[in-house]
């Protein structure tokens, strides 16, 4: 799916698929169903588990996580620091030697896969998560309906403190994120972007 417009697509593309798979295929769905409340709800339990950890209890995190986000996860090198957020968690990706630093929020309704070797800063937020721009979809009535569309992010990716990356977006590898960057586009390896919206403002070239 293409990211949001203001006119609604044709439904007999997507009538057939449940609210979740709608959702994670980014079409039309209705937050409300019962299957993905009670999901987003027992995220949530995790998640206050998770953040009221004690600091030490290294065993009891890593068992919360791997109960928490894709199966994918498991058997990573994995630090994330409290507190932190997440919509569903089982859309979220993380590779190996990932570190999140505190406040960090993924609303993961659809896809959010994040390389290896990947820093985050403290307050970064990665939004896959968005609303159609017709506001008369966006009403408390029969015909609202929500949107998300996957982020990708590559290997040995560093990003600065509360920046956000925005629905749809994939970012390559090597990339640097400056803090307090709003990412709405695609960013290709090896660059260092900054600023709303984040743009290149350096090619990496790693034979310096």
């Amino acid at each position: 799916m293409s990211k949001p417009t203001l006119v609604k697509p044709d439904i007999k593309e997507y009538e057939h698929l449940t609210q979740k798979e709608r959702m994670i295929a980014g079409y039309p769905y209705r937050p409300g169903n019962p299957q993905l409340a009670n999901e987003r709800a027992n995220a949530r339990q995790l998640i206050r588990k998770y953040n009221d950890s004690e600091v030490g209890d290294k065993a009891g995190r890593r068992k919360i996580l791997e109960e928490l986000l894709n199966p994918a996860c498991r058997d990573k090198k994995i630090f994330i620091e409290v507190p932190f957020r997440v919509d569903y968690g089982y859309n979220l990706t993380l590779g190996n030697n990932v570190e999140a630093n505190f406040n960090c929020v993924f609303l993961d309704c659809a896809p959010i896969t994040i390389g290896d070797n990947c820093l985050l800063a403290p307050g970064v937020q990665i939004y896959a998560a968005t609303h159609p721009l017709n506001p008369k979809y966006r009403k408390d009535d029969d015909e609202y309906y929500e949107l998300a569309f996957p982020v990708k992010i590559g290997n040995n990716v560093w990003i600065g403190g509360n920046a956000i990356i925005c629905p749809g977006v994939t970012i390559g590898d090597n990339v640097v994120v400056g803090a307090g960057s709003v990412v709405t586009k695609d960013v290709p390896s090896d660059v260092v972007v900054a600023g709303n919206p984040a743009k290149v403002i350096r090619t990496l070239d790693f034979k310096e």
